[in-house]
C-alpha cells in the first residue's frame, strides 16, 4: 500500500485579520469589534498583529519556500465594508486583490474565510450583532460581493470560522453581542442567524458560480469520563448538539431532529421564521471544514440539572488521565483527530478539510534556531492519524492546514502562545522589529511537504541544510 497522500493534496496554513494584518486604521479601514480591545498584563491589542497588511510578500515566500500549496486567509470585513452597511472601500478590496494575485503568483491555492469573530463595530453597536437580522442581511451583501470580487480566482470558499461556538457560551464574545442577559435563547437565536447568514452566501456560491463552499466546525473529540451510562449519553449529546446539528444543516439543510425536539419541549425561542426554511433547504456543502486541536472528557455527574446539552462542558469537563495536556490545558489526541475524519465521513459522505491543527507553546528567541522537536511531535503524530484516517479508513481528505504556521497573537491577544514554525519577534508590549526566523519544526514540514506526506520522520542532514 502507498505510503504517499494524493497528488493534488493540499499543504497549507490558516490565519485570520485581526492576527495577522495590523494596519488598524489606514486606508480606509473602519473600527472592528477587536480595535476597541485594550492589551492587558498579559495580552496585546490588535492594532500591529505581525503586519502581515505590510509583509505579506515576505511571508508568502515563506510559505512558497516550505512547499505550501494552500493558504486560507480571512477578509477583514470592516477592512472592505468599514461601517457594515454596503458602502464598500475600494482600498481595502485593493489589498486582498494583491493578495491573492502574490498567492496565486506563487502556485498556492486561496481560501477565503468571511468571518473569523470580527464584526464592523458600527454594525455591532447598532444592532448587537447577530442578535439581530439586519446583521444577516449585512453579512451576506458584504460575503456576495467578496464573491463578486475574487471568486474568478478564489474557490474554495468559508463563511464561518468554527460555526458551532456559536451554539456555546462563547457565543456572547465572537457574534458582535454587546450587552444583554446572555441567555440560552439569545444564544439559540444567534446560532440560527449566523446559519441563515451562511445559508444566504453558500446558496448563492451554488446558483451563481463555480466556486466551491462548505461548513466549518471547531470539532473536539470528547469522551464519556467513566462508563457511568449517563457520561456515555452526556458525551454522545454533546456530540448531537454542537456537531451533527450543523453537520446536518449543511449537508442536508435541516438541523438535527433531535435538537429541534428539545427546543420544542423546552420552548426555547431561537427566532425560527416560516420562511427560513426555503433558505437552509438548499443548503449543501462541496467539502466539510473543522480545526482540531485537543479532545475532552465529560463527567455528567458535575453538570447541574437542567443544563442544556450546550452548557455540559463548562460545568462537566474533566481530564483525560490517558493523555498527555499541554502548558495551555490541552489534551493532545492524535487517534481523537483520526477517528472524528473517519466517523463524519462514514456518516456524512463529503470530503474532509481538516484547516486548522497545531501547538501553542511559549518560545523564546534568543540567536539560536528553536528547537521545537515538541512542535514537530504533534505535527507529525496529526499526521499520521489523517493517513491512517485516508489509507486505511477509506476517507476522502483534501488537505491538511495548520494553524498559524507564523507565529501570531493567540486568539485571546497572547503573543506567548505561539503555534508558528516561523518565530515572529515580537512580544505582548514590546513590537521589537518583527523579524521572521524559521524555528526546526519549519525544516522538518519543508520536508514532509516535499515527500507529500511520506517523510515524518525527523530532520534529514539534506532536509536541514536547504
Amino acid at each position: 500500500m502507498t505510503n504517499k497522500l494524493p497528488e493534488d493534496f493540499f499543504w497549507g496554513s490558516s490565519t485570520s485579520s485581526m492576527q495577522t494584518e495590523g494596519a488598524w486604521n489606514i486606508d480606509g479601514k473602519g473600527k472592528s469589534v477587536y480595535d476597541i480591545k485594550e492589551a492587558t498584563e498579559n495580552t496585546s491589542d490588535w492594532h500591529d498583529a505581525i503586519d502581515e497588511y505590510h509583509r505579506y510578500e515576505e511571508d508568502i515566500n515563506l510559505m512558497a519556500n516550505q512547499g505550501m500549496n494552500f493558504y486560507r486567509f480571512q477578509i477583514s470585513w470592516s477592512r472592505v465594508d468599514p461601517d457594515g452597511d454596503g458602502n464598500f472601500n475600494e482600498a481595502g478590496i485593493e489589498f486582498y486583490d494583491k493578495l491573492i494575485n502574490a498567492l496565486l503568483k506563487r502556485n498556492i491555492t486561496p481560501m477565503i474565510c468571511l468571518y473569523h469573530f470580527d464584526m464592523p463595530l458600527k454594525l455591532a453597536e447598532k444592532y448587537n450583532g447577530f442578535l439581530s437580522r439586519p446583521v444577516v442581511s449585512a453579512f451576506v451583501r458584504y460575503g456576495t460581493e467578496m464573491v463578486k470580487r475574487f471568486g474568478d480566482r478564489v474557490k474554495y470558499w468559508i463563511t464561518f470560522n468554527e460555526q458551532n461556538l456559536y451554539h456555546t457560551s462563547e457565543v456572547f464574545k465572537i457574534s458582535g453581542y454587546m450587552k444583554g442577559d446572555q441567555t440560552i435563547d439569545e444564544m439559540y437565536q444567534i446560532s440560527h442567524h449566523v446559519m441563515l447568514a451562511h445559508a444566504g452566501v453558500a446558496n448563492y456560491i451554488h446558483q451563481k458560480t463555480d466556486c466551491l463552499i462548505g461548513g466549518m466546525l471547531a470539532y473536539s473529540e470528547v469522551y464519556p469520563a467513566t462508563p457511568n451510562p449517563r457520561d456515555v449519553l452526556y458525551a454522545r449529546q454533546i456530540n448531537e448538539f454542537l456537531n451533527r446539528n450543523l453537520l446536518d444543516a449543511f449537508v442536508y439543510g435541516r438541523y438535527s431532529h433531535e435538537v429541534m425536539t428539545y427546543i420544542k419541549n423546552h420552548k426555547i425561542e431561537m427566532d425560527y421564521q416560516l420562511n427560513d426554511d426555503e433558505a437552509l433547504i438548499q443548503v449543501t456543502s462541496d467539502f466539510l471544514a473543522f480545526s482540531y486541536y485537543r479532545s475532552e472528557t465529560i463527567s455528567a455527574d458535575e453538570v447541574p440539572d437542567g443544563t442544556v446539552p450546550n452548557l455540559y462542558l463548562d460545568y462537566g469537563a474533566k481530564e483525560n488521565p490517558f493523555l498527555q495536556t499541554s502548558e495551555f490545558g490541552w489534551q493532545i489526541d492524535p487517534l481523537g483527530f483520526r477517528d472524528i475524519l473517519t466517523k463524519v465521513y462514514n456518516d456524512y459522505c463529503v470530503p474532509m478539510f481538516p484547516i486548522e491543527n497545531g501547538l501553542g507553546v511559549r518560545e523564546k528567541y534568543d540567536g539560536s534556531e528553536i528547537q521545537d522537536d515538541y512542535r514537530i511531535n504533534y505535527m507529525r503524530d496529526h499526521i499520521q492519524a489523517m493517513k491512517d484516517a485516508i489509507l486505511e479508513d477509506g476517507v476522502e481528505v483534501l488537505g491538511y492546514l495548520g494553524w498559524g504556521l507564523i507565529d501570531i497573537p493567540s486568539s485571546s491577544g497572547n503573543m506567548d502562545k505561539r503555534y508558528g514554525t516561523v518565530y515572529v519577534d515580537r512580544t505582548n508590549h514590546d513590537l521589537k522589529k518583527m523579524e521572521r526566523i524559521p524555528k526546526k519544526s519549519y525544516w522538518w514540514l519543508k520536508q514532509v511537504i516535499e515527500s507529500n506526506g511520506a517523510d515524518l520522520d525527523n530532520l534529514t542532514p539534506a532536509a536541514v541544510d536547504s
